[in-house]
């Protein structure tokens, strides 16, 4: 009998082929980058699985995080420490979200997040990383108020991943586009999955998703109320990007937007003469990382 090559070795050859796509399965590391005596920041990435998508009703049915450091110009050091607990809803896991997920009444019976160990996790990071920021933070902000006052950042929003070549911003996808794949929808392993994406150098850039994010997420960005528009008019505003704030969680009934700063007079100008007809003031709202995606805004 003929011995068979190492898979690795079979790997290798199928790669030198335009003709194969090679993906591997994703195999957690803890180093990436040695700091060689440069300064370092740390940071946590953050997921939850939920009951549903609700972050004023639904409840989180599990927490994942990943602490880890990195450089000044974005490359990621080291991971330092994981966390990971379940928590029993008020109500039974809806099936669907078992199906989705894995996660099974009988996991999560007699857990509970203890917000004292989560605020001990998290309370040195100087930013909150996930993969849907305006989700996950709104959940944590009911759980643990350190989140209230930390700065966000989102993965998905605050990549332009389609001027980098991307086709989409899934995970599932974006992990791979890198040759990879894992266990989608369980919080640590998402985590996990995203820490090696922030860890890719973008081509025609030389610079890691990290840092491109970081300094998006720096940015002030400027939330425009399309207050009382005419109703004739939604759909101009939704195709130039405008989204629909139905007012349940106290917010006003209005469509809205997000700007950089820089075009904030553009914006407005757009309103007043394509919407409005009119010179009339417009509600604005100046948002930084430590308000953005929050339940508060």
């Amino acid at each position: 009998m003929t011995a068979q090559p190492p898979l690795a070795e079979i790997a290798g050859i199928l790669e030198q082929s335009p003709d194969y796509r090679v993906q591997r399965r994703l195999v957690p590391r803890s180093d990436f980058t040695p700091s060689e005596g440069q300064s370092t920041r740390t940071a946590v990435l953050l997921d939850v699985e939920t009951t549903g998508l609700d972050p004023a009703s639904d409840e989180i049915i599990e927490l994942g995080m990943v602490k880890f450091t990195y450089l000044v110009d974005g490359r990621i050091g080291r991971v330092i420490d994981t966390f990971s607990c379940f928590n029993q809803p008020s109500i039974a896991i809806p099936p669907e979200i078992t199906a989705l997920t894995g996660i099974t009444d009988e996991m999560v019976e007699g857990r509970s997040l203890d917000e004292a160990l989560i605020n001990e996790f998290a309370a040195d990071a100087v930013v909150v990383i996930a993969h849907n920021a305006g989700f996950d933070r709104k959940f944590m902000e009911r759980y643990a108020a350190l989140f209230i006052h930390k700065a966000w950042a989102c993965s998905v929003s605050e990549v332009e991943w389609r001027g980098h070549g991307f086709e989409g911003s899934r995970l599932s996808y974006l992990l791979m586009k890198a040759g990879l794949f894992h266990e989608a929808h369980r919080a640590v392993d998402d985590c996990l999955a995203l820490l090696e994406i922030l860890a890719i150098t973008l081509p025609g850039l030389d610079r890691t998703v990290l840092s491109v994010l970081l300094e998006r997420a720096r940015r002030k960005t400027i939330r425009i109320w399309a207050e009382q528009s005419p109703f004739e008019l939604k759909d101009a505003l939704k195709r130039r990007g405008y989204r629909w704030s139905d007012g349940a969680d106290g917010r006003p009934r209005s469509w809205y937007i997000d700007v950089d700063e820089s075009d904030q007079v553009t914006e407005i100008e757009y309103l007043q003469k394509s919407i409005y007809q009119r010179d009339l003031e417009i509600r604005i709202q100046a948002l930084t990382a430590f308000d953005r995606f929050s339940a508060r805004i």
